[in-house]
């Protein structure tokens, strides 16, 4: 280290880097610190859909970091990172500052994963930022405009086809929303909503498997046929290829073409290149290029660097990528960033799942709560959004009097667990979903705080 400086550099804001900046704030952290971003907006990415049908605005879901920071001291540093020195402590920027760190955070998430398809990056659109979401929804309201205006059908057929690569919950997320809203603003522009496709191409035999919404694969499944227009989900279909207007795929050893000007890829992710290239051994990496950290979020060979979320694996500890880990790991750092400025040891601390939320299409989503019961349909949606609002790095309603009125009604006495579905069931029959959403949202957060307390 060049000089003695005792300073935390944060480095990405999402989840992750957020929260732990938050927490830190919060918990009156005694050392400086710096947040750093390439972005203005921070992304709420399990919103980012509603964002994209324009069932939330901006301000909701991208808001801006130094609107989210006000008054927390910590710094906002807008740039992108050049490089990590783990040997020098320091971290160098595209506009030539550079700082030195007593702390480290890594929060640099993961990228869109292409795995070396022919045209992938070229030609599809990607799903992971608000200039994603901006461009996608350009290039649509095109290609419906065009589609109402020309007379050609093979031309409208392809401008009016939408191919959505990856079944997991991105891309089943994606092509629900699609098929709702799609054909909605076609009507709109005086077409035939019905000539609208959306294609699922899944690799494997099954959507969503091997991952945490596993268990909500046969909702799902029934919901995607629900929609506005019907999903056409192709399974073992490999993308080989993706070109301006088709798309190749294999499928039983052939290779076959999809006509489309719209190729959304949602095909996985791929290890953050600035992560790649840490001075960090194979064998202190995971088998997807990711270090590897102990269970107090700390770096093997590095202790004085942290990391979190998608860019880092725990050690022996297999989390899901989600919002919900890296909302919770974030905590974990900065508890045990404050733990060292005061001298004390970190301490691990384990990560809750609290269940899963998938949005399937809109006012419509599957939810497993508590891995003990499942809800879909609108119930489900307004959980999901009620969960996701209640997550949000600053408040948007304030339901106070009445959530925990309700609170008293459903979990009065410790209920049991399995008595808890009932219940919810029970309390949107008579007082609606909406604020039942907020509700559990409330309380799966409370439970949370209470086992993080008894830690």
């Amino acid at each position: 280290m060049n000089s003695l400086v005792y300073q935390t550099v944060i480095i990405g804001g999402g989840f992750t880097g957020l929260f732990t900046a938050l927490y830190l704030a919060h918990e009156h952290y005694p050392r400086s610190v710096i947040l750093i971003d390439k972005n203005e907006r921070f992304c709420f990415k399990p919103l980012l859909y509603e964002y994209f049908d324009g069932e939330m605005d901006t301000l909701q879901v991208v808001p801006r970091f130094t609107k989210l920071l006000q008054g927390s001291g910590v710094i906002f540093v807008q740039d992108t990172v050049q490089s990590i020195d783990l040997h020098q402590n320091a971290v160098k920027l595209a506009s030539g500052n550079s700082y030195n760190y007593s702390n480290l955070v890594l929060a640099l998430g993961s990228v869109t994963g292409y795995h070396q398809v022919e045209g992938a990056k070229e030609n599809a659109f990607p799903f992971w930022t608000q200039a994603d979401a901006i461009a996608l929804d350009r290039h649509l309201r095109d290609c419906l405009q065009k589609a109402a205006q020309t007379e050609d059908i093979e031309q409208r057929r392809k401008l009016l086809t939408v191919v959505v690569v990856g079944g997991g919950p991105s891309g089943v997320e994606m092509a629900a929303t699609l098929a709702d809203f799609l054909p909605h603003w076609y009507s709109a522009l005086g077409g035939n909503s019905a000539e609208i496709r959306v294609i699922l191409l899944n690799h494997g035999q099954q959507i969503l498997h091997g991952d945490i919404n596993d268990q909500l694969r046969s909702i799902a499944e029934k919901e995607l046929q629900k929609r506005t227009v019907p999903i056409e989900i192709l399974t073992e279909a490999e993308a080989t290829a993706v070109h301006p207007n088709t798309i190749e795929y294999k499928s039983n050893n052939e290779v076959k073409t999809l006509p489309t000007y719209t190729t959304i890829w949602t095909a996985g992710t791929s290890t953050h290149p600035l992560i790649q290239d840490l001075p960090i051994s194979k064998e202190h990496r995971d088998h997807h290029g990711r270090p590897i950290v102990t269970p107090t979020m700390q770096l093997l060979d590095f202790p004085e660097v942290f990391a979190g979320g998608d860019c880092a694996a725990v050690q022996d500890n297999s989390l899901p990528p989600t919002a919900q880990v890296a909302y919770q790991q974030g905590a974990n750092i900065a508890s045990n960033l404050k733990a060292i400025a005061l001298g004390e040891e970190p301490k691990q601390k384990n990560v809750n799942i609290r269940g899963t939320l998938l949005k399937l299409g809109i006012n419509d989503a599957a939810a497993n709560l508590f891995n003990i019961f499942e809800v879909a349909g609108e119930p489900a949606h307004l959980i999901r959004q009620g969960t996701y609002l209640t997550l949000l790095p600053t408040p948007i309603h304030d339901f106070k009097a009445t959530t925990e009125w309700l609170d008293e009604e459903i979990f009065h006495h410790h209920l049991d667990p399995h008595d808890v579905g009932k219940k919810v069931v029970q309390a949107v029959e008579l007082v609606g979903a909406g604020v039942v959403g907020v509700l559990v949202a409330r309380k799966l957060l409370r439970m949370l705080g209470d086992e993080e307390k008894k830690k």
